[in-house]
């Protein structure tokens, strides 16, 4: 004891049959051991000390979420999915599908179960990875819904009323709007701050949505005192992709979408479809890449975009070549992921195990959320 890290210790030993003892012939003796016994001195190198082990920091909490709108169309790859893969390895990721959201929407039941399994099973084969994430169906934790109740009890119905996505929504169902569509930002605030997420990757054209939840968590804090970490946005460099009309955002609600699990013929004719520089009338006429919806997408699927680019403003390629070849780059890039992706179609009870075994990981963290909440709202 009180020895310094990696020095030699000496000892010795004066015990019978202790290793290295050695009997001392005493002067006339004839017989070992006739003397005095004593023992050599013994020799024990310590191996040093290890190192003090550094405990690793804990990684900040990501969350995110994504609709169950069936299998992805590129602008959910390119816009959302690809950063998703990205994050999973830089922080403690939480993606969800959101159902519950859904609900704004979609009214047949065996739809949305239908579309919300393709989702997971498309998130999987694009790259998300259970043991790096945590993956889970909104409605798996019900607790969200309690929270979203409780946080909108400190939200003004102005601030609601002002979001783009509910006059957005008013306009594309005017046929159907629901409460659910104006309290979807309470629902989404309560998605994040149920599981004390710090950071929400969003586009900066999703800025002013997660804005809102800030004010939501700053009305509730103020209330009932420090609950919830303000979550702070990881903007990520996700591209506004416009659908093959050229003019909308991609969106399934629209019919303007590129299906990348699709299969290669249904690609191709996607792909034919789009609109590109409707200025250029003639093969001979020069194109403009910087407007030309199919141009933009090449930057994704190669290296040599600005090539491409050149022929288009040269009128050396006409728009048919140009869609062409972004068609089979498309299907060359997602072939492993579409047949990735069949195999887990065909083995539903595999996508489940995934997804209620992220429900679960997570169970704790919102059931001390809970707990605290309704402590602090004087519910118990």
């Amino acid at each position: 004891a009180g020895a310094e890290r990696g020095t030699t210790h000496r000892a010795t030993a004066d015990t019978w049959n202790m290793p290295g003892m050695v009997p001392e012939r005493t002067p006339g003796s004839s017989r070992p051991g006739a003397g005095r016994l004593h023992s050599g001195t013994m020799t024990i190198e310590l191996a040093p000390l290890p190192a003090p082990v550094e405990t690793a920091r804990p990684r900040p909490r990501i969350f995110s979420g994504i609709q169950p709108s069936g299998a992805p169309h590129i602008g959910n790859d390119l816009g959302a999915i690809r950063n998703y893969v990205r994050l999973q390895a830089e922080y403690e990721a939480i993606y969800c599908i959101v159902d519950y959201h859904a609900l704004t929407s979609v009214h047949d039941p065996d739809r949305l179960r239908r579309q919300t399994r393709e989702m997971a099973s498309a998130l999987l084969a694009l790259g998300l990875d259970p043991e790096r994430c945590t993956l889970f169906v909104q409605s798996h934790r019900p607790e969200v819904t309690e929270l979203a109740w409780l946080l909108a009890t400190v939200t003004p119905v102005s601030w609601l009323e002002r979001t783009p996505t509910y006059k957005e929504k008013k306009l594309n169902q005017p046929e159907d709007i629901n409460h659910g569509l104006l309290a979807y930002p309470v629902l989404q605030a309560a998605d994040i701050v149920l599981y004390k997420a710090s950071v929400v990757p969003v586009g900066k054209d999703q800025a002013a949505h997660l804005e809102l939840s800030r004010e939501i968590v700053r009305a509730f804090n103020v209330r009932y005192g420090e609950t919830f970490p303000e979550p702070k946005a990881v903007f990520t460099s996700a591209p506004v992709v416009l659908g093959t009309d050229g003019v909308k955002k991609m969106s399934k609600s629209v019919g303007n979408t590129i299906e990348i699990l699709a299969s290669p013929d249904e690609i191709r004719r996607q792909v034919m479809s789009m609109v590109t520089d409707t200025q250029r009338i003639l093969r001979t006429d020069p194109g403009r890449p910087e407007v030309c919806n199919v141009c933009q997408l090449h930057r994704f699927f190669g290296t040599d975009y600005e090539q491409i680019w050149e022929g288009e403003r040269t009128a050396r390629t006409g728009c048919v070549d140009t869609k062409r070849l972004l068609a089979e780059r498309i299907i060359e890039h997602y072939a492993p992921a579409r047949e990735r992706y069949r195999e887990l179609i065909a083995q539903p009870g595999q996508v489940d195990r995934v997804l209620a075994q992220g429900a679960e990981r997570i169970r704790p963290i919102a059931e001390a959320t809970m707990t605290e909440v309704r402590e602090k709202m004087g519910l118990r």
